[in-house]
This record gives C-alpha cells, structure tokens and sequence, in this order.
C-alpha cells in the first residue's frame, strides 16, 4: 500500500494572498487529522442549534447560519474538485465560483441543521478520502483556479482553514 501523502504546510507562493487567513488558521501538525477532527467540532457546536435559530442573521442581509454552513459545504466541494484535477495533472485553468450568487439559491433554510451538519459529514469524509489517496507528488502539483497559482497541498490547507473562519464568525456573531 502506498504512504499516506504529507501535506505540509503550503508557502505562500503556493496560493492567492487572499487564503492566507484561511491557511493560517490551521494549527500545526498532521492536516489529515485536523480535517477528520474538525467534523466533530462542527457537530459539537452546531449540533444544538434548533431549526428555528438556524434561520437566524446577526443582521440584514446577512447568511442565517444554515447558509453558512452550506456555504462552508458548497467551497469544500469546489476546493476539494481543484485538487483533484490539479493532482490529476489536468492543467486547464479552473473558474472561480460566486459564493453570494450560490447561497440564495441554495435551499439551506428549507434544510434541517442535522440534514447540513450529515452532508458536511458526507463531504468531509469524500474530501479526506481523496487527499489521503493521491500519490505523494501530486501534493505539490500546481494548477490555476480563479486565475491564480494554487497547489494541491495549499488547497488542503484551505479547506481546513475556510471552514474554522466561518466558525469562528458563527461563534462571534452569531453567538453559536
């Protein structure tokens, strides 16, 4: 059987400037373990929010915390795509994604909290599947997504770090 891959952490050159809060959020240590112990975060913190806070907006026009944890969903999908077709060597350029287009028409206010925090299992799991499976050079393998330099290991580190960012503001201003 083939070694795990090591996802160290990503230098900077390795991704847009605008992940870098994302990618710092991430504590030290083995990545694939973070990812596995962040699904059981989101269930301890958002597993006792009823359906009717999940409707809640800490202000107008604001996501209700069901959109943002489909949000959180829907970016794991795209990033966990790109890395998949970067470590494939697919060298076509990848678009990027309208994330305040996506989640009004999402549906996630017609979800139940259990329902979202199931497929943020579901995704996690498919994500960790994937990046413990790629050969160990494709980690380093660099592709273009919104017209930016990313690599596969930096796209790991994303998907770690979006979705404590959007923890962290559930828990600020939302008051999760």
């Amino acid at each position: 059987m083939p070694a795990v891959p090591q996802y160290d952490r990503p230098d900077p050159s390795e991704y847009a400037p605008f992940y870098a809060g994302y990618v710092a959020k991430v504590p030290e240590g083995d990545l694939l373990v973070t990812l596995e112990a962040q699904i059981g975060e989101f269930f301890q913190s958002l597993n006792p929010i009823t359906d009717a806070k999940g409707q809640f907006a800490y202000a107008p026009g604001k996501w209700t915390i069901k959109e943002v944890l489909l949000h959180v969903v829907d970016a794991e999908r795209v990033f966990s795509y790109r890395a998949m077709r970067i470590a494939r060597a697919d060298e076509t350029p990848l678009p990027g994604f309208d994330e305040k287009a996506w989640v009004p028409q999402s549906g996630a206010n017609d979800r139940t909290v259990a329902d979202l925090l199931g497929e943020f299992r579901a995704v996690r799991t498919a994500t960790g599947a994937l990046l413990r499976h790629l050969p160990a050079d494709a980690v380093t393998r660099r592709g273009i997504a919104s017209g930016n330099v990313v690599t596969v290991r930096a796209l790991a580190w994303i998907i770690a770090g979006h979705p404590m960012h959007h923890l962290g503001i559930l828990r600020e201003r939302y008051l999760v």
